[in-house]
């Protein structure tokens, strides 16, 4: 299936020259959602996760459908002052700032394998701090799956060293 077709370009968003790559469109097509989800799936399944981690807000779709379908438990990582419970945070370095992550303390323990979805793969710096994140609290971070990957930004030079699959690349 070419998931590139149902993929929408928007150029000058968030600000001008960016082009933003929009899966608002693949999301609306059950067939291209569904063979989404169902590569991500045949694709990871060897690495055996317990958990899925899925960082706010897209990561959360395809990380969420992404444990139903291999029968695993999905855990959010969520930007501060979302979750209400005790948390393990971590921050981060953006273009200008800082920005923090945070996960439920009681959300995985010590040794839980853990696979990292998100819809996209930029500079890496979300991906990357939260495995940083899931690493301080002991877990195994088995690998790390997107949706789209902008090759350019070389986001994947920042994750550890674990493998990383991605369905479409720009």
């Amino acid at each position: 299936m070419d998931l590139k077709a149902l993929i929408r370009d928007i150029p000058d968003f968030p600000k001008p020259g960016i082009l933003f790559r929009d899966i608002t469109t693949l999301l609306r097509d059950p067939e291209g959602l569904k063979y989404s989800i169902d590569t991500l799936a045949n694709q990871v399944r060897d690495w055996q996760p317990e958990y899925i981690v899925g960082m706010e807000s897209r990561g959360f779709i395809f990380g969420a459908a992404l444990a139903y379908q291999m029968g695993v438990g999905f855990i959010p990582v969520r930007k501060p002052g979302k979750l209400p419970a005790a948390v393990h945070t971590v921050e981060y370095a953006l273009e200008y700032g800082a920005d923090k992550l945070e996960i439920h303390q009681d959300a995985v323990v010590a040794g839980s394998r853990i696979l990292i979805v998100d819809d996209l793969i930029a500079t890496g710096g979300t991906a990357a701090a939260t495995a940083k994140l899931l690493q301080d609290v002991g877990c195994e971070l088995v690998g790390c799956g997107f949706v789209i990957e902008l090759d350019d930004l070389n986001g994947r030079s920042r994750l550890p060293d674990v493998p990383i699959i991605s369905l479409v690349h720009y």
